[in-house]
């Protein structure tokens, strides 16, 4: 490592930023469509944002003021043009690391719903590194975490994105009084999670139970979940809000 690259994790570190030392996904390409690739060629330049050390300025993307809700992890997108359609009082920004899905969350957004959504940006591009990179401290209502990898064998749990650093991280990016939304499949997540949350410094939980919240309208069932409610399946939504 070069003093260089040193001083710069030291003074990353010093900020509290999360230095990502083992990735949180593994890059399944996939192929694009041929209708997904059209859509990011044809629509990146007014939905896309690039991975750069600047720090964006929502009122200038969006052109106003709204809150800025943040998902980390779309897949395919179809839940996050729902969530922005149903809500143009907010804006929406989505991270997204798969090609693939992103060409598909354009594609819903401009060319497959009634109207073109346009309170919706989205990165391709690792969501640790847009936290540190682009998003400024205090600028975000709600951060979104649903159903990330829960990369269930016990030795690989290093792997999950929600660790107390990350958490931290987050916690400098919202508002006081926004909310770290997270929804999970898989209960031992689901309980790792709110440990993790219960033992984070500036965050209340909004459980009226301590625990889980019922899933809240402004997520969408997915096809996914709908299919496992009907095998008894069970998801796990925890709320916690940034105190001062």
């Amino acid at each position: 490592m070069t003093e260089r690259t040193h001083k710069t994790l030291e003074q990353a570190q010093q900020e509290g930023k999360y230095i990502r030392k083992v990735r949180s996904f593994v890059k399944r390409e996939g192929r694009l469509t041929n209708a997904q690739a059209r859509a990011l060629e044809e629509h990146w330049q007014s939905m896309g944002l690039e991975h750069n050390a600047n720090r964006i300025d929502a009122a200038d993307i969006f052109g106003n003021d709204n809150p800025v809700v943040l998902e980390i992890g779309f897949g395919m997108g179809k839940s996050l043009v729902e969530m922005a359609k149903n809500a143009p009082e907010l804006n929406f920004i989505g991270i997204e690391v798969h090609r693939p899905g992103v060409g598909a969350c354009i594609l819903t957004a401009k060319e497959e719903v009634e109207e073109s959504i346009d309170n919706l940006r989205v990165y391709e591009h690792d969501a640790i590194e847009i936290l540190a990179d682009c998003i400024p401290d205090g600028s975000l209502t709600t951060v979104q975490l649903f159903f990330p990898d829960p990369w269930h064998k016990k030795k690989h749990h290093k792997r999950r994105i929600v660790q107390p650093e990350f958490i931290e991280t987050i916690r400098s990016k919202l508002k006081v009084g926004g909310v770290f939304h997270m929804a999970t499949d898989w209960e031992n997540y689901a309980e790792c999670m709110l440990e993790d949350m219960t033992g984070a410094p500036g965050f209340k939980n909004l459980s009226e139970s301590n625990d889980y919240v019922p899933r809240p309208d402004s997520r969408p069932l997915t096809k996914f979940e709908n299919r496992g409610q009907r095998l008894g399946h069970g998801v796990w939504d925890l709320q916690f809000e940034k105190q001062d």
